[in-house]
């Protein structure tokens, strides 16, 4: 799986660019500022409809116009993928799949496989536990369309729950209601939870041996899920915690507040850890859901690093370069001594100055 190409027009920096990329390395380097990590934005944005900055798409139009347009080809399994996409301030995005316009947002997942990796990703471990659901969620929704529809589910009725717990203190007559809404939830719910439960089986499966070779050996890390509540005792409990969420006017229980916990040696390395066993843990982490999505779908994903070398001591650095000689990989940087001084193959060299791009 590869982007051959990306076509944008009044995105962020980029009155209008049009780049064909490597199946390989493609390294963007140049200053900060400049716009290097807004292409990464873009091919990221074609492939999941979000920006992996949480960016709304007003923000992503550039200054002083009103509409946006990106659009992508990728090659799946030798076949190609033609992504539209358009961005509009005050209207929701409109995407065509080769020509085609898709009813929702959520049928552009899974037609190709990103991870993306910047800096901030390097403090998923002791970030709070949004974070570390987004990663479960994002990856899972690329992977598997049905828990995309739970989730999406899930989410929407606890907008709606939410919002009569709030409604209730006005209304006492509308407490009756939310037995029809506790069962939607319960049921979008266990699905939920049982997913998650599998996606990290399969997950620490593959990461305990990645993360021996990053730390030579000396440790050993664990991921256990931290449930709110079982997908067996979600529907009990939402009717247990009735009274308590009236009075908070919010959902206290459920999926939405699950975590997921680091452990080296029976050590809680969110609280714990040194911030070399977190960064280390971090990157493992990333290598994994590589794994995981060539496993999953028998082909490679798209990787986007973003700036990560310069967060990374050479030993980390070395064994992330030596883990992706195998797939297609953009990566930006401000300078090239990183790559010269491991010996690292770069198959296209892109410079980067003021939404511009020259290839070197």
């Amino acid at each position: 799986m590869i982007v051959e190409s990306i076509k944008l027009e009044h995105f962020r920096n980029y009155p209008s660019l049009k780049l064909k990329l490597n199946p390989g390395t493609n390294l963007f380097y140049g200053d900060n500022a400049q716009g290097k990590t807004n292409i990464l934005e873009a091919v990221y944005l074609c492939g999941t409809t979000k920006s992996h900055r949480g960016s709304k798409d007003r923000d992503l139009i550039q200054f002083e116009e009103e509409e946006s347009h990106l659009r992508m080809k990728v090659i799946r399994n030798g076949s190609p993928i033609k992504i539209d996409m358009h961005l509009k301030k005050n209207r929701t995005k409109g995407i065509a799949i080769n020509g085609v316009p898709i009813r929702r947002a959520s049928e552009l997942f899974g037609v190709a496989n990103f991870v993306f990796f910047s800096p901030e990703d390097l403090n998923i471990i002791k970030d709070g536990p949004s974070e570390r659901r987004r990663f479960m969620d994002m990856e899972l929704c690329q992977l598997d369309k049905v828990y995309l529809h739970h989730l999406a589910g899930y989410n929407k009725v606890l907008a709606q729950r939410n919002k009569l717990l709030k409604d209730i203190s006005f209304q006492p007559e509308l407490r009756d209601t939310l037995d029809i809404w506790d069962i939607q939830l319960a049921e979008y719910g266990k699905k939920v939870i049982e997913e998650r439960t599998r996606f990290l089986e399969r997950l620490n499966g593959i990461i305990r041996k990645l993360h021996q070779n990053l730390s030579g050996g000396r440790e050993e890390l664990f991921l256990s899920y931290e449930k709110n509540v079982s997908a067996e005792e979600l529907e009990e409990q939402l009717f247990k915690s009735r009274e308590r969420d009236l009075r908070m006017k919010v959902s206290m229980t459920g999926p939405h507040r699950d975590d997921i916990c680091f452990q080296i040696r029976g050590v809680d390395i969110r609280r714990f850890g040194s911030q070399g066993q977190q960064r280390t843990a971090a990157l493992a982490l990333k290598l994994s859901e590589i794994e995981l999505v060539k496993q999953e779908i028998g082909d490679s994903p798209i990787l986007l690093l973003d700036d990560v070398l310069s967060e990374l001591d050479s030993h980390r650095q070395r064994h992330l370069l030596d883990s992706i000689h195998d797939i297609q990989t953009l990566i930006t940087c401000t300078g090239l001594d990183d790559f010269v001084e491991n010996q690292f193959r770069i198959d296209q060299v892109f410079r980067v100055i003021e939404g511009t791009v020259v290839t070197s």
